[in-house]
């Protein structure tokens, strides 16, 4: 299984300009991680702070396309995705995740076939209580996330919808 979208299908200058009115668009804080530099999709959210329990969770779930968005708090301390969250992404067909904190295991993350955009990449494993929450607006780029949206990211950047542009 795997995401819904080719690098080529889609670019988020072309659909800036032509939805303009209908788009958000994210402050440029995230680098590309993954396999897959372009990827898009209905999206749905975590909340956590340095914990990766309902990330691991909700990347157990069949993704159906999506992008699941970590409001990781902007924590630069410790990962919430490393290489093993990253390929059960793929295996589980998530498009994509995006994590306003860290990653680690980078460079074979960037062999997944998965979109993957974080702050930076640091080596230290996160906690493991089970705490925050999911399926929950979050804000963090100068967007608000909300389960239900729909995220298309490329080198360029992300933006957020709420509908499918590509339909």
């Amino acid at each position: 299984m795997r995401g819904k979208a080719e690098p080529m299908d889609f670019k988020t200058a072309d659909l800036c300009d032509e939805f303009e009115q209908s788009v958000g668009v994210a402050e440029p804080l995230l680098r590309d991680y993954g396999g897959t530099k372009s990827f898009y999709g209905s999206l749905a959210t975590v909340k956590v702070f340095e914990d990766n329990v309902l990330v691991r969770e909700a990347l157990e779930t069949d993704g159906q396309g999506r992008v699941l968005v970590v409001d990781g708090g902007g924590s630069t301390r410790c990962a919430l995705v490393g290489d093993r969250l990253a390929r059960l992404a793929y295996e589980n067909g998530w498009a994509g995740i995006v994590v306003d904190g860290c990653i680690r295991d980078s460079d074979e993350i960037s062999r997944i076939p998965v979109g993957v955009k974080a702050r930076h990449a640091v080596p230290k494993k996160s906690a493991k209580r089970g705490v925050g929450e999911r399926d929950v607006p979050v804000r963090f780029a100068g967007l608000t996330f909300a389960p239900g949206c729909y995220l298309y990211a490329d080198p360029d950047g992300i933006i957020v919808a709420d509908r499918d542009l590509l339909a």
